[in-house]
């Protein structure tokens, strides 16, 4: 196997479209989503995001990184305005629509009719979910911790409700993903499918590690 080498220098030379997508994929396959949010006056925007952390389970948090606001971020505005969105996982064939939110439209636009996904609501949640998603997630804002590094933005939000298939729940908690063909992403352009390998018990230094099936 041939092996290759970069340092600063090299990076430096990259262009700028090499750049992103290099250092976006080096991370590898990450969780992607669309997330969800409205306006004030009510429009509704919905852009895709490869960026959603677990931050703890209780509170229940999730955040998400977000670009520095140089240009209008019409997510980013209306979750600081409203402090309500949603997250939407992907699962097969819904790549390529999701992709789509991608490009810049202006905010007048909502990605949901440009881009043949449609908007719903859930109970008393104001942030527009994507209904061909099984995996919906209702979130609440609490914090923007800005990256001094880049301009960069973490954004961290509560989870407030869930609405995901029955099956998909094991009786311990876990949520198997795979079972619904969630998707995922490397780069800013590539999509992958998500395959179960295994589930390991909780491991202990003087114990035998084992597996534990699905129920």
């Amino acid at each position: 196997m041939n092996v290759k080498s970069f340092d600063k220098s090299d990076f430096l030379n990259f262009e700028n479209r090499y750049n992103a997508l290099f250092f976006n994929s080096l991370s590898g396959i990450k969780n992607v989503c669309l997330i969800g949010t409205k306006d004030n006056e009510g429009q509704s925007n919905l852009a895709i995001f490869n960026s959603l952390i677990h931050i703890g389970s209780n509170p229940p948090l999730l955040g998400f990184m977000t670009r520095p606001d140089l240009v209008d971020r019409h997510t980013l505005q209306n979750i600081l305005s409203t402090k309500e969105y949603t997250i939407n996982l992907l699962v097969k064939g819904m790549e390529a629509k999701a992709h789509q939110t991608s490009a810049r439209y202006p905010k007048s636009i909502s990605e949901f009719d440009t881009c043949g996904l449609t908007e719903t609501y859930l109970d008393d949640c104001n942030a527009p979910f994507v209904e061909e998603s099984p995996v919906k997630i209702g979130m609440t804002f609490r914090e923007k911790i800005d990256i001094q590094s880049n301009g960069t933005h973490l954004i961290v939000g509560e989870i407030t409700k869930i609405q995901l298939p029955e099956f998909i729940l094991n009786k311990d908690g876990f949520i198997d993903l795979a079972a619904v063909e969630t998707i995922a992403s490397s780069g800013v352009d590539a999509y992958y499918s998500v395959k179960l390998l295994a589930r390991y018990q909780y491991a202990k230094a003087n114990q035998a590690l084992k597996k534990i099936k699905n129920d």
